[in-house]
């Protein structure tokens, strides 16, 4: 083998194993934002919000 092709299969060998050590990426948080209070201008204008649903037994 020539030099040229001992160091390109070097190089690859060495970007292969340094990509394999590197931690995986974060999981992006899917989780929708909690929904924010009613204010009183809100209930003027729309009315109260509906009563929650009703316990089981």
């Amino acid at each position: 083998m020539s030099s040229a092709v001992r160091i390109a299969l070097a190089a690859l060998v060495a970007a292969s194993l340094a990509a394999c050590a590197s931690a995986p990426a974060a999981q992006p948080d899917l989780t929708p934002p909690p929904r924010r209070p009613v204010d009183a201008k809100t209930q003027l204008e729309y009315g109260a919000p509906p009563a929650p649903p009703p316990g089981r037994y």
